[in-house]
C-alpha cells in the first residue's frame, strides 16, 4: 500500500495525468518508486532494452514490454536509432481456474485509472534483476549457456495483492527469456519465451485448470522525430490500422494516416509455439481487438473483469453471445485506422496425449513463445495501403523467427564479426581488422567456410534523413574473397592484407588487414564497417551468409587530430557560416540543430567565444579523450552515442551560455591549452 499511497500523493500534487495515453505513464511506475522509496520492496528494472540487431525493445522484470515514447530510451524502435517506434506497451496475460475460481493475471491493460495500478499484477523478488548474457565470444556478457546473441532472463510472480485493485492471484511464477540476433537476415525480431509455474498462494497448492495465455499489446507505429510521443493527445494513437493472418498466427499494425512517408513499417506479433503440445495437433492462435478504454461499443469493448478478460483470451469479441472476429471485420480493421489494443492468445493447454492439462503445484511447467517482429513495407504502393505485396518482408521476417524457434533457437551462422579499428586523420579514415573470422566454424554444418570480406561506408549527409535505416545507407566500397576456389570473384587479399600485423598501444589484437578511405569530408559523420562472409551451404539451401553490418559499425566524424604544439593554427569551419550548413538538416528544429567546428585543437583546452564588445558568449572544455559531441542537440538527434571524433575538433551549436541562439555578426574566440597555458585566438562570422 505504501507504494500506491506515495504515487497517489505525487500525482495529485503535480496533476500530471490527463485522459490520453501519453500522460498515463504506464512505464513510469518503477522510475518513480526508485526515487521515492529508498528501501524498496521490489526491484523493478525498466531500463533494459535490446541493443543487438536492428530492433531496440524495452523488456522489464514485472511482466511488461515496451516503455512508451517519452524520454531517450527506445520502446520498440525499428530500425534502431531511426525514431520509428512500434510498441507503446505490452504485457503477458494468464488465465485459468483454481478451486473453481476463475482468475486472469495481467501484466498490463488499457487502464481507465492508472492511479490504481489495476491490471499491472506481476511483481519481482527483492534483489532480483535482469540477467544479460550472449553467445558471442567477443561480448562482455558472454556465457556458454546463452541462447542468442543477446538474452535477457528474469522472473516475476503474481502473489502480491497489496495496493492492486481487483486482483485475485493464480499463484504463478513466470520465467521470461528473450532472444535477439545480430544477423543481417534475422535482426528484426525479439523472441519472448515464457515459462509458467504454479507456486501456490497463501497455502493454496491446488492445480490450475483451463489455462489460456496471451500477449496484450498496444502497437502504435509512429516516427517520434516527426511527431513527438509525449503530451500530444489521444489523436496520436488513433492512426494505426490492424490486421491478422490466421494461417501464420500473425497479427500486425501499421501507420495508416499518422506519419505516412516517415514510418512505412509493420509492427507484428507471432505465436511461435507452445509446450506441451498434443501429438499431431496444430497450434492455433486466437486474436482479439478492442478500442482503447472503450466500455460502450458492443463489439470492441475493453474488458473490465476477469470473466471478460478470460473471454478475450478465448478469442471472443463479445461475451453474450460469444462472437469471434470474422473476415469482414478484419478487412475493415486493416484498412481503417483507430485507437486500438490487441491480444494474441492460445489455449486451453493440453497434455501431449490431448487430455486437459492441470498445472500442478511445483510439478509442471507450461511454455509459450511469441516473437515481436518488425518489417519495412515492400514495393512502391502508398504507405497507407496494406497489400499482400507490401507484406512480403513481413512474411519473410516472420518465417525467420519461426525458423529460429523450430531449430531450437539456432540459426545458420556467418563467419565471426571481424575485430575492427578505425584511425582518423584530416580528410582520411583507415580501417584495420583482424583475421579472427577466418577460423569460424558454422554451428550447424561444423565446417570452416570463410570466403571473404566486404567493406561498407555511408555517404556524407545521409545521417540527417529522419527515416533512416542504417543497413540500407551502408554502401559497398570493397569486396575481397579467397582466390582459386571457383567461388565468387577470386580477387584474393593482396590489396588489403599486410605482410606483418599492425599492433596498437593497449590493444593485444593483431591487425592483418587495412583499407584506406582518402578524400573524406571533414566535419561530416560517416559510418564504416567490415563484414565477413561464407560460401553458403547447398545442403541447407542457403546462399552465402554475411556477418552483421551493424555489430562493429564505426560512426566517425572526420577531422583534424589533436595538435599539441604551439605552431598549429586553430580555426573554425564553415567560416563564414551561412544560415544552415548542409550537414545541419532541416525542419522545425533547425534552430537547435546548427553547428560549427573548431579544429586543430590541443588534446585538452578551454574554448571561449566573445562578441566584439568583449562580452562572453559561451565557454566550454574540450577533452580529446572523452569528447563525443553529445553536449549539443545535433549529435543527440543524429548520433547514437558511439560516434568518435578525431580528437582535434569540437562542435558548437551557436547557442550562448544563457541558452539563446546567437545573432548575425563577427565573433572572437580563444583556445587555452590546459597543459601548457598557451592561448591562441581567431574569429568567425555568422550570417543568418
Amino acid at each position: 500500500m505504501k507504494r500506491i499511497i506515495i504515487l497517489l500523493l505525487i500525482i495529485f500534487i503535480t496533476n500530471s495525468f490527463a485522459s490520453n495515453k501519453s500522460n498515463e505513464h504506464y512505464y513510469s511506475i518503477a522510475h518513480l518508486l526508485k526515487k521515492l522509496i529508498p528501501e524498496r520492496i521490489f526491484d523493478d528494472v525498466n531500463n533494459k532494452y535490446t541493443t543487438v540487431g536492428n530492433i531496440a525493445m524495452t523488456i522489464t522484470n514485472y511482466g511488461t514490454i515496451g516503455k512508451g515514447y517519452c524520454g531517450s530510451q527506445p520502446s520498440c524502435q525499428y530500425p534502431k536509432n531511426s525514431g520509428i517506434e512500434h510498441l507503446w506497451l505490452g504485457g503477458i496475460w494468464i488465465g485459468g481456474i483454481k478451486n473453481g475460481v476463475l482468475s486472469v493475471t495481467t501484466g498490463a491493460i488499457d487502464v481507465s485509472n492508472p492511479l490504481k495500478q489495476e491490471g499491472f499484477e506481476f511483481f519481482n523478488a527483492p534483489g532480483s534483476g535482469i540477467l544479460e548474457r550472449s553467445s558471442l565470444i567477443t561480448s562482455p556478457n558472454y556465457r556458454p549457456d546463452a541462447i542468442s546473441h543477446q538474452d535477457f532472463v528474469c522472473e516475476f510472480f503474481d502473489t502480491i495483492t497489496t495496493g492492486v485493485q481487483y486482483h485475485t492471484p493464480l499463484g504463478i511464477k513466470v520465467i521470461l527469456e528473450s532472444y535477439t540476433y545480430d544477423l543481417n537476415f534475422a535482426n528484426f525480431f525479439v523472441i519472448l519465451n515464457y515459462k509458467i509455474v504454479n507456486i501456490g498462494y497463501n497455502g493454496n497448492y491446488s492445480s490450475i485448470d483451463s489455462i489460456y495465455v496471451g500477449l496484450w499489446k498496444d502497437f502504435v507505429v509512429r516516427n517520434i522525430n516527426i511527431t513527438p510521443g509525449c503530451n500530444v493527445g489521444t489523436s496520436f494513437f488513433s492512426k494505426g490500422a490492424n490486421g491478422y493472418k490466421d494461417s501464420l498466427r500473425l497479427e500486425y499494425t501499421y501507420d495508416h494516416s499518422g506519419d505516412v512517408g516517415f514510418t512505412d513499417s509493420y509492427a507484428s506479433c507471432k505465436l511461435l509455439g507452445v509446450s506441451p503440445k498434443p501429438q499431431g495437433d496444430t497450434v492455433k492462435s486466437f486474436w482479439t481487438i478492442w478500442q482503447f478504454k472503450n466500455t460502450t461499443d458492443p463489439y470492441y469493448f475493453s474488458p473490465q473483469t476477469d470473466e471478460a478478460r478470460y473471454t478475450k483470451l478465448k478469442g471472443y469479441l463479445t461475451l453474450n453471445p460469444p462472437t469471434r472476429i470474422d473476415t469482414t471485420r478484419i478487412n475493415y480493421l486493416r484498412l481503417n485506422p483507430g485507437n486500438r489494443v490487441t491480444l494474441l492468445s492460445y489455449g486451453p493447454f493440453k497434455k501431449q496425449d490431448g487430455t486437459p492439462l492441470s498445472l500442478r503445484y511445483q510439478l509442471d511447467t507450461i511454455n509459450i513463445v511469441f516473437a515481436i517482429i518488425a518489417a519495412k513495407k515492400f514495393g512502391t504502393d502508398p504507405p497507407s495501403f496494406d497489400t499482400e505485396l507490401q507484406k512480403k518482408n513481413l512474411y519473410n521476417n516472420a518465417s525467420w523467427a519461426q525458423r529460429a524457434y523450430d531449430n531450437g533457437y539456432k540459426l545458420p551462422s556467418p563467419p565471426d564479426i571481424p575485430i575492427t579499428r578505425a584511425v582518423i586523420e584530416s580528410r582520411k579514415v583507415t580501417l584495420w581488422w583482424t583475421n579472427n573470422a577466418e577460423n569460424s566454424v558454422d554451428p550447424i554444418s561444423g565446417k570452416k567456410d570463410f570466403e571473404g570480406y566486404r567493406i561498407y561506408r555511408t555517404n556524407p549527409g545521409n545521417d540527417i534523413l529522419l527515416n533512416q535505416d542504417l543497413m540500407n545507407q551502408l554502401k559497398l566500397m570493397g569486396d575481397f574473397d579467397s582466390c582459386c576456389n571457383n567461388y565468387g570473384n577470386n580477387t584474393g587479399f593482396k590489396f588489403i592484407k599486410q605482410n606483418t600485423p599492425k599492433m596498437f598501444e593497449n590493444d593485444t589484437n593483431k591487425y592483418w588487414y587495412k583499407f584506406e578511405f582518402p578524400n573524406q569530408l571533414n566535419g561530416f559523420q560517416y559510418v564504416y564497417t567490415v563484414t565477413a562472409y561464407d560460401k553458403g551451404d547447398p545442403t541447407q539451401t542457403l546462399e552465402s551468409l554475411e556477418s552483421s553490418l551493424l555489430a562493429n559499425a564505426k560512426r566517425i566524424i572526420v577531422g583534424t587530430p589533436p595538435q599539441d604544439n604551439d605552431w598549429a593554427e586553430v580555426g573554425v569551419y564553415p567560416n563564414p557560416y551561412y544560415g544552415s550548413a548542409y550537414w545541419d538538416g532541416s525542419g522545425s528544429r533547425s534552430e537547435v540543430l546548427r553547428k560549427i567546428y573548431f579544429y586543430n585543437l590541443p588534446s585538452k583546452c578551454e574554448i571561449s567565444i566573445w562578441t566584439l564588445a568583449g562580452d562572453l558568449v559561451d565557454r566550454f572544455i574540450h577533452d580529446a579523450a572523452t569528447y563525443n559531441g553529445t553536449d549539443i542537440e545535433w549529435f543527440r538527434t543524429y548520433g547514437d552515442g558511439t560516434q568518435k571524433f578525431s580528437g582535434g575538433e569540437h562542435a558548437w551549436d551557436l547557442i550562448s551560455k544563457n541558452d539563446q541562439a546567437i545573432a548575425t555578426g563577427l565573433y572572437i574566440f580563444t583556445v587555452k591549452d590546459l597543459n601548457t597555458g598557451v592561448i591562441k585566438k581567431g574569429k568567425f562570422l555568422i550570417i543568418k
